[in-house]
């Protein structure tokens, strides 16, 4: 079987071996595709492209083509606000998508900036559609994901409208490492790419109060830092710390 992607022949058992590993397995393997359906996904992709740090992988206001499948890396979302200051609106890592937002203005609502050398898939959206209505498992699949987009966003409403400085902190590295857990990573140590003043611009907090918030969380004994190092001593405690019972 040709892969267009790789410009190689490869066999389907490689192919669908390789599913395991890639970003965009949320919408292939746990859904249960055959091989003609996994090949059928693969050929969707049109190409995977190198973002290097700093640059932006969209523009707020572009039109809306195709999702991204983040296969390695980092990226902040953000807008601008009328201040002309930047609002941090989201954090994406291995194995997630990006583009959501677009879909229904279809138009980016928020440009997408890589924070350390990335690489992602592009995924034609119309396409996606027209294959969705033949595998019908993939659209549910892609449904439950942007489910889980909205219920994120909730939940952070939540979490900037009632919970001080260290339970918002606490809060968003115990996300981190549920999501990089997922993905076989360290829940417990891991390295931080995004910068304080970042966080502190998604946590609505000022620097110095981020800067506060990780001391107070470390004389506390919860967490330890080595510059980007995070280390999750407790978490337990950490749940506890913002009201949620261990998982």
């Amino acid at each position: 079987m040709y892969n267009a992607v790789t410009d190689s022949f490869v066999d389907p058992q490689q192919k669908k071996s390789g599913c395991i590993t890639c970003s965009f397995r949320e919408l292939c393997l746990p859904v249960g595709l055959t091989d003609p359906e996994i090949e059928h996904l693969g050929n969707l992709i049109r190409h995977k492209f190198k973002v290097r740090r700093g640059e932006y992988l969209s523009h707020a206001g572009a039109d809306f083509k195709s999702l991204y499948a983040v296969k390695n890396g980092f990226f902040k979302t953000c807008i601008l606000k009328v201040d002309g200051h930047q609002q941090v609106t989201g954090f994406y890592m291995t194995g997630e998508l990006l583009g959501l937002d677009a879909i229904s203005p279809e138009k980016h609502t928020c440009d997408t900036i890589a924070l350390v050398d990335s690489e992602v898939c592009e995924v034609p959206f119309k396409k996606l559609e027209e294959i969705g209505h033949s595998i019908p498992s993939l659209l549910r699949q892609f449904h439950k994901i942007m489910s889980r987009e909205i219920v994120q966003d909730r939940n952070i409403m939540v979490l900037l409208g009632s919970m001080r400085a260290e339970e918002r902190l606490a809060a968003f590295l115990l996300n981190l490492s549920t999501r990089l857990s997922r993905r076989g990573y360290s829940p417990t140590n891991f390295i931080l790419r995004a910068t304080r003043e970042d966080i502190g611009s998604y946590l609505g907090l000022k620097l110095e109060t981020v800067s506060r918030a990780f001391s107070k969380l470390q004389e506390e004994g919860l967490i330890s830092v080595n510059i980007k190092h995070v280390t999750l001593r407790d978490i337990d405690k950490l749940n506890f710390r913002i009201g949620n019972s261990a998982e």
